[in-house]
C-alpha cells in the first residue's frame, strides 16, 4: 500500500504535465494555423490604426492620433470606413505629444468628420485621370483570365514600356504616383492587376503564393506590351510587386526583354520579412516556425487553404542572386517597419555589379515617394539615363563600343 500511495502521486504528476503539453502543442498549433493563414489570405477588412480626433470647421484640417505613419512629412491616402471613405492629407501644421493636425487637400468620398479612425497609405492618385496624360483601359489575357490594366503612353510613342506592380494587399492604382518620372524619361507604362488583389480573376484557391504563382500574371502583362509593340521593358515592383518581379526574370522565358528593374521597399527573402513581422507582433518563434512548416508542406493546405505549397527557398533571391542578369535599382528605407531592408542591402552587397541600393532612413514602408518625392524621381530618372533607358525609341539598338553590327 505503501508502495501504491507514493506511485500514485508521481502517475498523477506525469499525467497533468503530459496534459499541460499536449494543451502548449495545441495552442502553438492553432496560433501557428492562424499566422499561416493571414499570410496568405487576402485581407478585405484593413486595420484602421490612426484615431481621427477631430475636423476644423473649415475642413482644411484634420487632428489625428500621432502614430508613425500620420508623422511622416508628405501627401497621402487616408481611408477611412473601411475604405468607403478616401481623402487626401498634406503637410503637417500642428503637432504635439499625443496629436498631429494635417492640411486636408480634398476628401474624394465619405465624410471625414464621422470617421472615428483610418489608415494612411501612399497611393495618393487613385485613378490614371488624375495624372492629366492620355490612358486606355485594357485587359490582359492572364492563365486565369482577363485582369484589368491602365496603358499611359509615352509621348509620341515609345515601344520601351514600364510594368507596374503593386504590393500585397493593394490594388494598381498603387503605383500611379510611380508613372509620371518614366513617362518624363519616354517609356509607356502599363499598370497591372494580377490575381487575388479584388481586380483580376482570383486563383482557385483564393491565396496569395508571395509571387510563386502571381508572375505568371507578369509574364502575361510583358507578352501583351510585347504584342503592342513594346521592345524592352521595365519592372517597376512595389512590396510584394518586387517578389513577384524577381520571380518573372528568374522564371519567365519573357524575361530576355527585361532591360530593367525597379523595387520599391521589396521582399527579398519571405522568411526573413515574416519573421521581423512575427516579431513585431510578439509571435512566439515556435509558433513561426510552425507556420512556415504548414505553407510549405503538401499535408498543411487543409489548415492554410493553399492548393499548392509554397516554396521558400525557390522565393528567397538572395540564394539564387548568381542567377539575376538584369540592372536593378533598389529604393528602401531602413525604418520600413513592415519588410526590413536588410534583405535589399543583402542583395545588394551580393550583386554589386548590378545592384544600386539607394537607402532611405525616415519613409516607412513603400512611402519613400510621398515622404521624398524630388529624391525618388531624382533617382529613377538618373538611374534609367545611366542604363540608357530615357530614349522614346528602341527599335535600333545601341551597340557596345567596338561591336560589330550583325
Amino acid at each position: 500500500m505503501a508502495h501504491r500511495r507514493v506511485l500514485l502521486p508521481a502517475l498523477q504528476a506525469v499525467a497533468v504535465a503530459g496534459a499541460a503539453a499536449a494543451g502548449a502543442a495545441l495552442v502553438a498549433g492553432s496560433l501557428s494555423t492562424s499566422f499561416a493563414r493571414g499570410i496568405v489570405k487576402p485581407e478585405r477588412r484593413r486595420v484602421e490604426g490612426i484615431r481621427v480626433l477631430g475636423v476644423n470647421d473649415a475642413g482644411d484640417r484634420v487632428m489625428l492620433s500621432a502614430v508613425p505613419d500620420a508623422l511622416l512629412p508628405g501627401e497621402y491616402s487616408f481611408w477611412f470606413w473601411q475604405g468607403a471613405g478616401h481623402a487626401r492629407i498634406g503637410e503637417i501644421t500642428a503637432r504635439t505629444g499625443t496629436m498631429v493636425t494635417r492640411r486636408v487637400l480634398g476628401t474624394d468620398f465619405g465624410d471625414l468628420r464621422r470617421a472615428g479612425a483610418g489608415r494612411i497609405n501612399g497611393w495618393v492618385h487613385l485613378n490614371p485621370r488624375e495624372l492629366g496624360v492620355p490612358h486606355e483601359n485594357v485587359t490582359v489575357p492572364t492563365p486565369l483570365g482577363g485582369a484589368p490594366a491602365w496603358l499611359i503612353p509615352a509621348e509620341g510613342g515609345s515601344d520601351r514600356w514600364a510594368l507596374h506592380v503593386h504590393g500585397r494587399g493593394t490594388r494598381r492604382a498603387e503605383t500611379l504616383r510611380g508613372v509620371p518620372v518614366f513617362r518624363e524619361a519616354g517609356l509607356t507604362s502599363l499598370v497591372v492587376s494580377y490575381r487575388n488583389d479584388e481586380e483580376a480573376p482570383p486563383s482557385a484557391d483564393g491565396r496569395y503564393a508571395l509571387g510563386d504563382t502571381e508572375w505568371e500574371d507578369l509574364e502575361a502583362a510583358i507578352r501583351f506590351a510585347a504584342e503592342r509593340g513594346a521592345r524592352e521593358i521595365v519592372l517597376v515592383g512595389w512590396s510584394m510587386g518586387g517578389a513577384v518581379v524577381l520571380q518573372t526574370v528568374l522564371r519567365s522565358p519573357l524575361a530576355s526583354m527585361v532591360r530593367g528593374i525597379v523595387l520599391d521597399s521589396p521582399v527579398i527573402d519571405w522568411v526573413d520579412t515574416l519573421t521581423f513581422q512575427g516579431h513585431a507582433r510578439g509571435v512566439p518563434r515556435r509558433v513561426e516556425r510552425g507556420a512556415f512548416g504548414l505553407l510549405a508542406a503538401p499535408w498543411g493546405r487543409a489548415l492554410t487553404g493553399l492548393g499548392t505549397p509554397i516554396d521558400f527557398a525557390r522565393l528567397n533571391v538572395l540564394e539564387r542572386a548568381q542567377e539575376l542578369t538584369v540592372p536593378m535599382l533598389i529604393l528602401h528605407s531602413d525604418d520600413d517597419g513592415f519588410v526590413p531592408s536588410a534583405g535589399s542591402r543583402q542583395l545588394a552587397a551580393a550583386r554589386p555589379d548590378l545592384v544600386t541600393l539607394v537607402p532611405f532612413d525616415i519613409a516607412r514602408h513603400a512611402k519613400l515617394w510621398n515622404y521624398d518625392r524630388e529624391r525618388w524621381d531624382g533617382a529613377i530618372s538618373s538611374w534609367l539615363e545611366r542604363q540608357g533607358l530615357t530614349s522614346g525609341r528602341t527599335a535600333t539598338r545601341r551597340r557596345p563600343p567596338g561591336a560589330a553590327a550583325g
